[in-house]
């Protein structure tokens, strides 16, 4: 499928897209928009593609199952005040031309028959040069959002859904993928040498400031990504990452039976003088109503992110274990990345606490897990995570308590390094997790708010 252009329409449009990449790009760099991105781990429940119609038919579509790689489910969210437009008339706008938002100097939005508003059957053709042309078919519409779908011969197989919700604060517009390569070669630039995510991360961020300039008002916050990849072994819904396989999983088998590496005979840290480092940091979460944390609410969000180990940037700390194996006892590898460098180590949760304590004369629920190191971790110690939540103001809040030193025994190198340069970026470390988590817990949210205006039914009532 392929718009008519002339020969000489194809090379004024490939002649220009080398310009038009550097021009994006060069703008994207000197931008002062805030962009914020953050990965997560999905999985096959929360994270599929949704359903077409049953009385949708195209011959040419291409979903999720031919498709190559993990599925990427990704949110790009921006935030418009002072915009006279309300989210129907910023959707109005795009469905009579998408090329109003778009980039065009890198990348155009052609229809492949026909005119007028976009209609659900119509196609299009996402204009770039050679293998770079994404056609496209419209799946779904109404006054707020429409979504498309992709056909044979687009570098991804999926959707994409633009929409644009209101509350009391003004517009929230997303643009909302569920997406795989279309086959191996993209993955590769895609996952592999990662050039293709780039350029679609400088795309999308240039059509959220153009819809921001469409609709007339300001944005609000910067542009939030998120992103949640479900990996190959875990698209189909078998797995969902149960029993990591492969090299992963005779490494955490392997860490699974090794002690902890922290003498038995080791004296309170805080009364012995021999290296032990104590660190304490708490992050203010979104803010509840008084009264039990809330199951739609930051409480139950923050909860899940801590439960399935959400907490480190996964370009820094991937943790790797059995989600069929009870929380409290469970082995963790954590894969480790600091610069070119790999390390393997394992940590074990030992305390599950929920209960509800009195602190200085209030009432605060408590929740949170503790793990400790292994043998052949670079450093011996606990790592305590907590959420509190205090009854009487609906406070929300993150607690990190960590109690550390370098390993005494161990692989030589390992321990040497952490010695030299460990403690900056254990540091380090410990504010990106808290920060991680507010953060996170702030985009699940919106996430959440803006699915339940459309769903009223999705929103879980507050006790």
């Amino acid at each position: 499928m392929a718009t008519q252009l002339s020969a000489r329409r194809r090379w004024a449009i490939a002649a220009r897209w080398p310009a038009g990449v550097a021009l994006t790009a060069w703008r994207y760099m000197w931008s002062t928009t805030p962009v914020h991105r953050w990965t997560m781990r999905g999985s096959w429940s929360e994270d599929a593609p949704p359903e077409l119609s049953a009385d949708f038919e195209h011959k040419d579509l291409q979903t999720w199952k031919d498709g190559t790689g993990p599925l990427l489910h990704r949110i790009y969210r921006t935030r418009i005040v002072a915009s006279p437009m309300g989210g129907g008339g910023v959707i109005g706008r795009l469905v009579e031309d998408m090329n109003r938002v778009a980039p065009t100097e890198f990348a155009s939005f052609h229809r492949v028959e026909g005119d007028g508003p976009m209609r659900i059957g119509d196609d299009y053709v996402v204009r770039m040069p050679g293998p770079w042309d994404g056609p496209v078919t419209v799946v779904a519409a109404d006054e707020t959002s429409f979504r498309l779908a992709t056909l044979r011969g687009h570098l991804e197989a999926g959707q994409i859904e633009f929409r644009a919700d209101e509350d009391h604060r003004g517009v929230v517009f997303e643009i909302e993928s569920w997406a795989r390569s279309g086959d191996r070669l993209s993955d590769l630039f895609y996952t592999g040498l990662r050039i293709s995510k780039e350029v679609q991360l400088h795309m999308w961020a240039s059509v959220l400031r153009n819809v921001v300039k469409l609709a007339g008002g300001k944005m609000a916050g910067g542009i939030v990504i998120t992103t949640r990849q479900v990996e190959s072994r875990d698209i189909h819904g078998e797995d969902e990452g149960e029993r990591p396989v492969g090299r992963d999983g005779r490494a955490l088998a392997d860490v699974a039976g090794r002690p902890d590496n922290l003498d038995p005979g080791t004296p309170d840290p805080r009364l012995d003088g021999s290296g032990w480092r104590i660190d304490e940091m708490v992050e203010p979460l979104p803010h509840e109503r008084p009264g039990p944390g809330e199951p739609a609410g930051s409480w139950a969000t923050a909860r899940r992110i801590m439960d399935g180990y959400q907490l480190a940037n996964p370009r820094v700390v991937t943790g790797v274990f059995r989600t069929d194996v009870p929380l409290a006892g469970r082995a963790m590898l954590l894969k480790i990345h600091y610069g070119p460098l790999r390390f393997r180590v394992g940590v074990r949760i030992g305390d599950v606490h929920e209960r509800t304590v009195e602190l200085d004369g209030r009432t605060v629920q408590l929740y949170g897990w503790s793990y400790r190191t292994l043998e052949g971790h670079f450093e011996e110690g606990e790592m305590l995570y907590e959420l509190r939540k205090w009854l009487d103001t609906g406070d929300v809040e993150f607690r990190l308590h960590a109690v550390s030193r370098p390993a005494r025994r161990g692989p030589f190198l390992l321990r040497t390094g952490f010695r030299m340069v460990g403690r900056n970026q254990q540091l380090r470390f410990y504010r990106q997790v808290c920060r991680r988590v507010r953060r996170l817990t702030e985009a699940q949210l919106e996430s959440e708010r803006a699915r339940a205006g459309r769903h009223p039914e999705t929103l879980l009532p507050s006790p």
